[in-house]
């Protein structure tokens, strides 16, 4: 029981002000005037299914990561925050988003090789290279969007399909893709720095005021795969598995203990061994990819500690203005 005391299942807070609120795969997302509170509970998710049990500091991973790489992209777009009041809350801009996901791959993994091992050489309109191994680079980063789902499975999309749609104008639809390049390719440079390569991501936008702006996280292990670059060449020589930084891991237990999200399968029993040991990955994560001692917060009365910063945040803003 004390891995779930001391985790964020749900939030069910109610701020001054407060106009909607929404419970995401993983964030609880309070509206406030034109700023959204956004809390990075201990859920965890795969094959777009929510675990049962949380993963201890997970949130506040998911959230300093995303907040170190939205501080050091601001020169490549502008993003949604202002402000962390808390480890585990982003308080930002409330914009309307996009309703697509800017996948890009720099390497043939996960959903990429799953697809190109069934043969196809196609995947949301890119043409894929023949010859090519599990994780091989591409020549150079494909971007495969993906429809945003309420709920159920993202569906791959085409640039084509996009536009035809109308999903996103063409206007926007170039400067989306020169965006998620230029983060991309910062990121790949950030991840080198730290012995580590960038394969895929994705990022998410949205408009205020007809301005576009980045929003949600970005290269976190929710959304993000790595691998250590060093002894990369090597394994692929050998065609040996990369040792990589991800939750893939996590999707690769659920598929040995039989559960693919697929209809009729039962979600396994997650023991408190492999909870800690996810819980480890998530910190190694964060030291390995931002430099920085990962400091745990206090999570006795994790709750109340969340409501409060916030609610003294807000006070401060209100007095503020």
């Amino acid at each position: 029981m004390t891995i779930e005391k001391n985790s964020i299942i749900q939030t069910n807070f109610q701020f001054n002000n407060q106009t909607a609120f929404y419970k995401g795969k993983v964030r609880d997302v309070y509206t406030i005037s034109d700023q959204l509170v956004m809390i990075a509970s201990d859920r965890i998710s795969a094959f777009d299914h929510v675990l049962p049990r949380p993963i201890p500091f997970k949130g506040q991973v998911l959230n300093q990561i995303a907040t170190h790489f939205l501080n050091a992209t601001e020169d490549i777009v502008p993003n949604w925050l202002q402000a962390t009041p808390d480890p585990n809350v982003a308080v930002g801009l409330s914009c309307e988003p996009f309703k697509i996901e800017m996948v890009i791959r720099g390497y043939l993994t996960g959903h990429a090789w799953r697809t190109y091992k069934s043969g196809k050489r196609e995947l949301c309109g890119v043409t894929l290279p023949e010859g090519m191994k599990e994780n091989d680079p591409f020549p150079q980063p494909i971007i495969t969007p993906a429809t945003k789902a309420e709920e159920g499975h993202d569906e791959d999309i085409s640039r084509e399909e996009i536009l035809k749609q109308g999903i996103v104008s063409e206007a926007d639809y170039v400067l989306l893709e020169k965006y998620t390049r230029a983060l991309f390719q910062r990121g790949t440079e950030m991840a080198a720095e730290r012995g580590l390569i960038l394969v895929d991501t994705k990022y998410e936008f949205g408009k205020k005021d007809d301005k576009i702006y980045l929003i949600d996280e970005i290269h976190t292990p929710d959304s993000s795969r790595y691998f250590y670059a060093d002894g990369y060449q090597e394994r692929q020589d050998r065609g040996e598995r990369q040792k990589q930084l991800s939750k893939e891991f996590v999707r690769e237990w659920l598929m040995a203990n039989g559960f693919q999200g697929l209809e009729g399968q039962q979600m396994p029993e997650m023991p408190d061994a492999f909870v800690e040991k996810v819980s480890s990955r998530y910190i190694e994560l964060y030291e390995k990819i931002t430099g920085h001692q990962f400091q745990k917060a206090n999570t006795e009365n994790i709750l109340s500690r969340i409501e409060n910063n916030v609610k003294n945040y807000l006070n401060n803003i209100s007095v503020m203005s």
